[in-house]
C-alpha cells in the first residue's frame, strides 16, 4: 500500500465531515484512511460511527493531547508513506492525491506547497523552498498537510515526542533531516488546503513554539545555534548600519561600497 492518510479530530464535526468527504471523493485509491477522534462530544464520534465502513482504523477515546493521537495513527499505518490531513483541511478537489501520487517515489520526505485559508476564506499560497537548510528550519518547515513521510522513519527514529505542546512535528523532521540524513524532496505543486486556526497557527502560541524549539535546539544542536545567534546579530548591525545617514552619506560619496 502506498499511503496512510490519518486525521485527528477533537470536537470539530463539521471540519472532520469537510475532511472525510474531501477524502472519499479522491479518484486516487491506494490508501488507507485512519481517524482519531479524542473522544468528541459534538457529535464527531457519531459521525465516524456512520462512515466506519470507509475507514481501516478508528477510534474515539480520550487522548494525552494532538501528538499522542498522531502517534496512535501512526501505529496503525500500514502504508509506505503517512500523511496527516487533520480535520477540517482538505484536497483541493477530487484529483488531488491522483495529480501528484507519481511524485511518492525514493526519497524519505517529500513536500509541496499549500493553500493557506483564512477566516474570511482568502486564499493565500505558501511556497517552500526547494532546498532546506538550517536557518530555514530554525523559522519554519514544510507543513504537515502537504508532507509524506516513509512510515519507515517513525520506526527507526521513534514518533513525535508527547513532551511538547506545539513544535513535535517540526521537532521530527529537524532531527531526521539534520541528524539522520534523511533524503527530501520539494515539489512544485498544490494539492491541499490548510485552514488556519490550529494549535500552532494561534498567535498565541507563538512565544511557547519559540520556546519549545529554542529547548530542542539547546539540546540537540547547540553548536549551530550559536553560530546562527552570531549571524543574526551581524544581520541586526547591519540593517542598523544601513539606516545610519553618515553610511549613507559615505556610500554616496564612493568611499565605501553599498552594504
Amino acid at each position: 500500500m502506498k499511503l496512510s492518510i490519518i486525521t485527528i479530530n477533537f470536537n470539530n464535526k463539521a471540519g472532520l465531515e469537510r475532511t472525510i468527504t474531501s477524502v472519499f471523493q479522491q479518484d486516487f485509491k491506494d490508501f488507507e484512511f485512519i481517524v482519531i477522534d479524542g473522544g468528541s462530544t459534538d457529535g464527531g464520534k457519531e459521525l465516524i460511527e456512520s462512515n466506519k465502513q470507509h475507514f481501516s482504523y478508528w477510534v474515539s477515546e480520550a487522548d494525552k493531547g494532538i501528538n499522542n493521537a498522531m502517534n496512535k495513527g501512526i501505529a496503525q499505518a500500514k502504508g509506505e508513506y503517512v500523511f496527516f490531513l487533520n480535520s477540517g483541511d482538505e484536497f483541493v478537489n477530487s484529483k488531488a492525491l491522483q495529480s501528484i501520487a507519481q511524485n511518492l517515489s525514493e526519497e524519505d520526505i517529500i513536500y509541496f506547497n499549500i493553500n493557506q485559508v483564512y477566516e474570511n476564506n482568502q486564499v493565500k499560497l505558501k511556497r517552500v523552498p526547494s532546498e532546506l537548510s538550517f536557518s530555514y528550519l530554525y523559522h519554519d518547515l514544510p507543513p504537515h498537510q502537504s508532507t509524506f513521510i516513509k512510515k519507515k522513519l517513525f520506526n527507526d527514529y521513534g514518533n513525535y515526542d508527547e513532551s511538547l505542546k506545539i513544535v513535535a512535528d517540526w521537532k521530527f523532521l529537524i532531527l531526521a533531516l539534520l541528524k539522520y540524513n534523511a533524503t527530501y524532496k520539494h515539489v512544485d505543486k498544490v494539492f491541499t488546503n490548510f485552514y488556519l486556526g490550529g494549535v500552532s497557527s494561534n498567535s498565541e502560541s507563538f512565544k511557547l513554539m519559540q520556546a519549545e524549539r529554542e529547548i530542542v535546539l539547546n539540546k540537540e544542536f547547540p553548536i549551530l545555534l550559536n553560530d546562527l545567534k552570531y549571524k543574526y546579530t551581524l544581520e541586526r548591525i547591519i540593517r542598523g548600519l544601513r539606516k545610519s545617514k553618515k553610511i549613507q552619506l559615505l556610500i554616496k560619496l564612493g568611499l565605501i561600497n553599498k552594504l
